[in-house]
């Protein structure tokens, strides 16, 4: 069945209204709706507003979140920061330390933060975007609870660690490369099991290695340590997975030594059968390209880049190649004007939270009235 699209504004508005009912803080509701609402613009929909109550709601209530974000600075240097987000809305913290080597870079060229005890920070795109709003390059990287097997491996030991770029260009849209270095992430899992779908061999193995398709099984196997994502390249190292699983190491080791953070199987957000906070990693650098060269000749070469890389030649049965960021471009163009896309079952989801939280107002839109 085809999606129903809400307008952005009028889901922007609930989101800040469910958030700030939630106990987070007018201005820090207003942080966290904007990364999940950019998810839903550039088409990252494993990160967007389907998120809402499993991944944050669910967890403030269930108290592994703070929704009132108390960011302290334990470390700086001129062009450095340590931070620690005890455990508040990964958003926040996020957001916040991005701005701060954002003006680190201003004045020395080049800024770097890292967090530890922070929370899922969802959509990674949204903060080297930040960067590359200022003229400058932005790159992040996260942590995250286990879920890839390491190269010969079948034990879900490393998050799916994604490794994000975003540098400015000459062309109406950034240079923009976000995604997981396994194979696929959970919250691509997650939709395929709202939608019912099985998922194609190879993306996740079993204890004895063997591929699982079945997403809703997948997920509760996930949680319970039987079953593992593929990293980048796949199962074993005929296709390259163990650049996957080197790649995802590199966020693992950026993501909490810098910090002495939470690693690994610590990050499970279990102990003694209880829930508790997963205390999360991240690290974010911004490079200001002015202090390389003027910013226009920068966007000028990367455009330029990019374009002869369109311009190569394709394979048969295929008119175009596309660069990273691309795509993001076209989806924000198609849905501009259309709004985030609910399934039924999210639909429903969000009418639920409507009673719950006391908003009726926005019933109607859940609802299909």
């Amino acid at each position: 069945m085809n999606p129903k699209y809400i307008p952005f504004d009028i889901v922007e508005k609930f989101l800040l209204d469910i958030l700030c009912k939630a106990g987070i803080p007018e201005e820090d509701a207003r942080i966290a709706g904007d990364v999940l609402l950019n998810a839903d613009k550039f088409g990252f929909d494993s990160h967007g507003v389907n998120r809402l109550k499993p991944i944050y709601l669910d967890r403030i209530k269930e108290g592994i979140v703070n929704p009132v974000t108390n960011i302290e600075v334990v470390r700086e240097g001129p062009a450095t920061a340590v931070i620690d987000g005890h455990n508040g809305m990964g958003q926040v913290i996020s957001h916040k330390s991005m701005r701060m080597a954002i003006e680190k870079a201003r004045k020395f060229g080049m800024g770097m933060v890292v967090v530890r005890n922070s929370n899922h920070y969802g959509f990674a795109g949204y903060y080297p975007l930040m960067a590359v709003k200022e003229d400058m390059i932005g790159i992040t990287g996260t942590n995250a609870r286990p879920s890839i097997a390491p190269t010969f491996g079948t034990e879900n030991v490393l998050g799916t660690n994604p490794l994000t770029f975003g540098m400015p260009t000459d062309e109406p849209f950034p240079f923009l490369l976000d995604c997981a270095t396994s194979i696929i992430q959970r919250g691509k899992i997650e939709l395929y099991a709202r939608e019912g779908k099985s998922m194609p061999s190879g993306w996740v193995i079993d204890e004895s290695g063997e591929s699982k398709t079945d997403s809703k099984q997948v997920l509760a196997d996930l949680i319970a340590g039987r079953a593992a994502l593929t990293p980048l390249g796949g199962v074993g190292e005929e296709t390259g997975g163990y650049k996957g699983y080197g790649y995802a190491t590199v966020v693992e080791i950026l993501s909490s030594a810098l910090q002495q953070g939470a690693f690994l199987k610590s990050l499970i957000g279990i102990s003694d059968g209880k829930k508790v906070p997963y205390s999360l990693g991240h690290f974010f650098i911004a490079i200001d390209i002015n202090a390389f060269i003027d910013p226009a000749g920068f966007k000028k070469t990367t455009g330029s880049i990019l374009r002869e890389i369109r311009k190569s030649k394709k394979m048969p049965g295929h008119d175009r190649i596309y660069t990273a960021g691309e795509k993001e471009y076209y989806n924000w163009l198609d849905r501009k004007d259309r709004g985030v896309a609910f399934t039924n079952d999210l639909l429903r989801e969000f009418a639920g939270l409507c009673e719950s939280y006391g908003l009726n107002d926005f019933l109607a839109w859940f609802r299909g009235d």
